[in-house]
């Protein structure tokens, strides 16, 4: 999956453990494989594969920037990449998201993938954009709209959804610390996309 900086400019010097909030990045599958052509992963891209919001990553933030490669990373053992796999469905973005955010978590690796799990499956999904079958063309605050009024407690400026070229790509949602709640993230919702007629091309046939 092609990686986006999370926020702003990264800081190589973070010290695990040592941030403010976290960003939940989810990605739109679909934006990713089509932009991705031969060069997309095939765990996630290949026919019959009908992902729809998957999760790009738990990314440690400051109030402005973002601590990376924390620490030494370890190689991840095949169990838990494999594990992963029905919510983040690449292998090479799980052991990327872990040693470019992960270790900046002040987590271990199962901990951390943990709190990832934990936090994807507290967002609900709205309705329309769980296996569309159709592409669809919607204004960035619609679909932020859709994200709060089916989120309880998620405010305007908790959420930003991100736009590469006319194609959602990215809702990103912060996260208090300790995932107990959201966390008003200004610089992240300013970086949200303001173009209207994006396209979310449909999920994959199975």
């Amino acid at each position: 999956m092609t990686m986006f900086a999370a926020t702003a400019a990264a800081r190589a010097d973070g010290t695990p453990g040592d941030f403010d909030f976290y960003v939940l990045s989810l990605s739109w599958s679909p934006s990713y494989c089509a932009a991705a052509g031969d060069r997309a992963d095939p765990t996630q891209c290949d026919s019959g594969r009908p992902y729809a919001f998957v999760a790009h990553g738990l990314w440690p933030q400051y109030d402005r920037g973002y601590p990376e490669s924390c620490a030494k990373a370890r190689r991840l053992d095949r169990s838990l990449v494999n594990s992963m796999l029905d919510i983040m469905p690449s292998r090479s973005l799980i052991r990327h998201e872990w040693e470019k955010h992960g270790t900046c978590s002040g987590m271990s690796a199962d901990d951390y993938f943990a709190a990832t799990r934990s936090a994807y499956e507290a967002i609900e999904i709205p309705q329309a954009f769980q296996q569309p079958q159709k592409q669809v063309v919607i204004d960035p605050d619609d679909l932020e709209a859709a994200f709060r009024k089916t989120n309880a407690g998620l405010e305007a400026d908790e959420i930003a959804v991100v736009c590469r070229g006319n194609r959602i790509r990215e809702v990103r949602i912060c996260l208090e610390k300790d995932l107990s709640g959201y966390t008003s993230c200004p610089h992240v919702d300013r970086q949200a996309c303001t173009k209207p007629d994006q396209r979310m091309p449909p999920v994959r046939a199975r």
